[in-house]
């Protein structure tokens, strides 16, 4: 689960966020607000700030997490 605390994201981080999130979300044909898009959205939050800060490398990075 991510830590987020001090953790601030601009407008710009969201949308890359998001856009990773919901495409992920359309490919493996998961609600968006089921639970196992809740634990990828937290894996986003962690790989985003682990340096995959584009739509693409942030997908693809979600495409290859272990646990999701």
């Amino acid at each position: 689960m991510s830590l987020l605390i001090g953790s601030t994201f601009s407008p710009e981080d969201l949308d890359v966020l998001r856009h990773a999130l919901d495409a992920w979300c359309l490919e493996k044909r998961i609600d968006i607000k089921s639970a196992e898009a809740q634990l990828a959205a937290s894996a986003a939050l962690d790989l985003y700030q682990s340096g995959n800060n584009s739509a693409e490398r942030l997908l693809a990075a979600l495409r290859g997490h272990k646990g999701l």
